[in-house]
């Protein structure tokens, strides 16, 4: 049986896992009285509020007094929580002396105050937390060479979930502070790694594209990250070198193509490995939306159509047999209609001009016509060019 992967440990100046449990309760807290922050009614003693996630965080906010003080990011969340003890007091102070339109009102401005005051707590407790994670993962990955391969892949897609939430400017800072692109690239580029480390590596990357496009791109276009992910070969590598283009479209094709890397890309059509032929198919055609002119012809210089009409030629038919044995219409093979697929993506893509689009179709078909090997089948791929098929 396998070891359980060791959780990765929070190293603040102080005892990292109380501050964690009490931000966490903290944390979770706040999110409830934001939720509902007209719940502080009273329960016979007046002066105290019942509402459970008021009782909470001020019982928390006690206990977790000296840590707070204690650590300079967490001024402003110390604050917030003295004034929101402060807003509680004074909603219970005005139940006891005011009745009626009047007492409705205040509780109105104190539950609109006590909304805004939880959901600054539980930003400021998601920011601490976050900044923690990414010194934490920094730490680790520089010291990956020691630390143990399900260790790192851990941290590494806890990172991806947690930058794939949205878009967060502190988060990004503290990325950005500690070099983390850096870091995920060394891993993906170290040959002495594990191919499962490097394509958990590569898929951090990807998410930080898609959390920063603007930011992070550039990173990716200057670095060797398309030359590992290439030189890595695998389904996962191809998987992500896929992502990529979809998420930066033409700069990284050029960055491919400028690389001399398209005929690699090309001869993964040739492995023993259906997947690997599979995803190098959808990479194909990813290229081919959002490749310029100089990247198709590369393609198209590679022999590209004659080898997806091998492809097309040895596929068994759309009906396929799944994992049990049974008959599933639905699964198609990927290879089907794939020289015309190609040509959809050229002249629906985004990469070419409309009279390079004509001229590369006119090649398209010519080099098909080169490749049958008999009529029949030169006749049905140049109908299926002409008329189109779905993507």
């Amino acid at each position: 049986m396998n070891a359980e992967p060791e959780a990765f440990i929070f190293n603040p100046k102080h005892d990292s896992q109380q501050v964690l449990k009490i931000l966490e309760a903290l944390k979770q807290a706040s999110h409830d009285l934001q939720n509902n922050p007209d719940s502080n009614n009273t329960d016979g003693d007046k002066t105290f509020p019942c509402s459970p996630a008021i009782k909470a965080l001020l019982e928390l906010e006690h206990e977790s007094e000296s840590i707070l003080s204690n650590d300079p990011h967490l001024i402003k969340l110390s604050s917030h929580l003295t004034a929101l003890k402060t807003v509680i007091n004074n909603s219970c102070t005005a139940r006891q002396r005011h009745n009626g339109f009047k007492s409705f009102l205040i509780r109105r401005v104190n539950s609109q105050q006590i909304s805004r005051l939880a959901g600054s707590i539980e930003s400021e407790i998601e920011a601490w937390i976050g900044r923690e994670f990414v010194e934490t993962l920094t730490q680790t990955l520089r010291q990956a060479s020691e630390t143990k391969d399900e260790v790192l892949i851990d941290l590494m897609e806890q990172f991806e979930t947690r930058i794939s939430r949205g878009f967060d400017p502190e988060l990004q800072d503290s990325i950005l502070r500690s070099k983390v692109f850096t870091e995920l690239e060394t891993i993906l580029c170290g040959c002495k790694f594990s191919n499962n480390v490097r394509e958990a590596s590569a898929f951090a990357i990807t998410e930080l594209i898609r959390f920063n496009k603007d930011v992070f791109v550039g990173q990716v276009l200057m670095g060797e990250t398309v030359r590992a992910l290439i030189s890595l070969s695998s389904v996962r590598s191809i998987q992500a070198l896929s992502i990529l283009i979809k998420s930066i479209k033409s700069p990284i094709v050029d960055e491919i193509e400028s690389n001399s890397e398209i005929a690699n890309i090309i001869n993964f059509l040739n492995s023993d490995d259906f997947s690997i032929q599979t995803m190098a198919m959808d990479c194909i055609l990813e290229i081919g939306y959002y490749g310029r002119k100089e990247a198709i012809e590369a393609m198209l210089k590679e022999d590209l159509v004659k080898k997806l009409v091998e492809l097309q030629r040895s596929e068994t038919g759309g009906v396929l047999m799944d994992v049990r044995g049974e008959n599933n219409s639905i699964q198609r093979h990927p290879f089907s209609s794939c020289v015309a697929r190609f040509a959809v993506q050229l002249e629906v893509g985004e990469g070419l001009r409309r009279r390079e689009k004509r001229a590369l179709k006119q090649e398209v078909l010519m080099r098909v016509r080169e490749a049958h090997v008999c009529e029949a089948e030169a006749a049905t791929i140049i109908a299926e060019v002409l008329w189109g098929a779905s993507p």
